[in-house]
Formats: C-alpha cells, sequence, structure tokens
C-alpha cells in the first residue's frame, strides 16, 4: 500500500499529456501488485497463492520497466526512481 500511495503523488507531477499513456499504466501495474498479492492470500491452496503471487511479479517487473522509462523520458530524477525501484525490490 505504501508503494501505491507513493506511485500515484509521484505520476500526479507527469505531464497531463501522460494522463492516459505512462500515467495510466504505471499506476495499474503497481495497483496489480498489492491487488494480486491480496487475492492470493485469499485462496485456499498454496498453488493458488502461489500464481497470484506470479501474476505480482511479473507486474513489478513491468512497473521498474515503466519507472525506467519515465526517469528515461525526464519525468523522474535518478534518485527517485532508484527509491522506487527499492520499494518494487522489497516487495
Amino acid at each position: 500500500m505504501v508503494l501505491i500511495i507513493d506511485i500515484y503523488k509521484t505520476t500526479d507531477t507527469f505531464p497531463a499529456k501522460e494522463q492516459f499513456g505512462l500515467t495510466s499504466q504505471i499506476n495499474r501495474s503497481t495497483v496489480s501488485i498489492a491487488a494480486n498479492i491480496a487475492e492470493g492470500c485469499g485462496r485456499n491452496t498454496t498453488n493458488d497463492f502461489n500464481r497470484f503471487l506470479d501474476i505480482s511479479l511479473g507486474s513489478s517487473f513491468e512497473l521498474e520497466t515503466l519507472i525506467m522509462a519515465a526517469q528515461n523520458i525526464g519525468y523522474l530524477s535518478e534518485e527517485k526512481s532508484i527509491s522506487i525501484i527499492n520499494k518494487i525490490h522489497s516487495i
């Protein structure tokens, strides 16, 4: 949940033209990480839980890629990108 809040505050600083592009994709992938972990926790089997963790992991790789893209475009500083990526890795 901390990552979601950080990402939403961060993407609020992106240009308005990115609202339906990079901003939306970053926000959706961030929410997907937490939502899939939560959904997996609610499943009755270890296999189901692991499947949702795998989906969450895929979303975390997607988010990391999008954060690097945002940095390369100039929307994020290197310091902010590293901070977010470290949070992704800790999850």
